[in-house]
């Protein structure tokens, strides 16, 4: 009889055993870093070059901790803007965008610019070709 309520009493305990178990589940979202990038290091850009732009330096991930990337130099792009990396603050952590080429917004001469002050006139078809 001792030993069947000892058993009974030895089932009961663990059936109560996973009730009582936390379930913790971490969800590794790929690109998403949980730990804060650190503030930018200063790095002094160098003298500009000839079809050349700079590429600021930044800070990189590497599966366990971030790692600075100095700057360098990249061929420009004719009627382009490049737009550096940066992290951004999402989905509860930090992403990493890309740097990207854009297309540069067009140079708009103002009046005051042209010979004869404000009434100047860009020729019939000349404003599509980027003259005017």
């Amino acid at each position: 009889m001792k030993v069947s309520t000892l058993l009974a009493a030895a089932v009961l305990v663990a059936s109560a055993l996973p009730a009582a178990a936390q379930v913790s589940v971490q969800i590794n979202v790929p690109g998403l870093i949980q730990v804060a990038p650190p503030a930018p290091r200063y790095e002094p850009m160098p003298g500009p070059r000839p079809g050349q732009m700079w590429v600021p330096g930044h800070w990189q991930w590497n599966e366990r901790a971030y790692v600075w990337r100095s700057g360098y130099w990249q061929a420009a792009r004719p009627d382009y803007a490049y737009a550096p990396g940066r992290w951004v603050q999402a989905d509860g952590g930090w992403r990493w965008m890309e740097g990207n080429w854009r297309r540069a917004e067009p140079q708009h001469r103002h009046a005051e610019e042209h010979p004869g002050g404000g009434g100047y006139h860009c020729p019939p078809g000349q404003a599509k070709k980027g003259r005017c």
